[in-house]
């Protein structure tokens, strides 16, 4: 059942992404997307609101984008109870280390393995 949860709850924030392109002729782009989902879900994490999706849903609410500004959110407050206001600065990034170095790693074995054409 996890599965399916899983599924339907991280289709529907695609299907916000795609519609909010679809439905505004490309104004907003898959920058404004990015920026956008990551910043709400640190506004959810952070007020709490994103937490009982990720148990709802696990990896249908961790992947997508906003999954990724709830980790950073998460990363920072632990560290600023923990640090301090150096923890504003440090725990988003630390938080989300093992992401950040796996994409910089899987992108770098693509760009090794295809070639690009113009």
């Amino acid at each position: 059942m996890i599965f399916l949860k899983s599924f339907v709850i991280g289709g529907l924030i695609c299907i916000i992404g795609q519609l909010l392109m679809d439905l505004t002729n490309h104004k907003i782009t898959p920058s404004h997307i990015l920026v956008g989902f990551v910043s709400l879900g640190v506004i959810l994490s952070a007020s709490g609101l994103y937490q009982p999706l990720v148990d709802f849903a696990g990896a249908g609410a961790t992947v997508p984008l906003t999954g990724f500004g709830h980790v950073l959110a998460q990363g920072t407050i632990e560290q600023v109870q923990i640090n301090g206001l150096l923890g504003v600065f440090r725990g988003g990034v630390s938080a989300a280390a093992v992401g950040i170095t796996a994409a910089v790693v899987f992108g770098y074995l693509t760009a090794l393995a295809f070639k690009p054409k113009s």
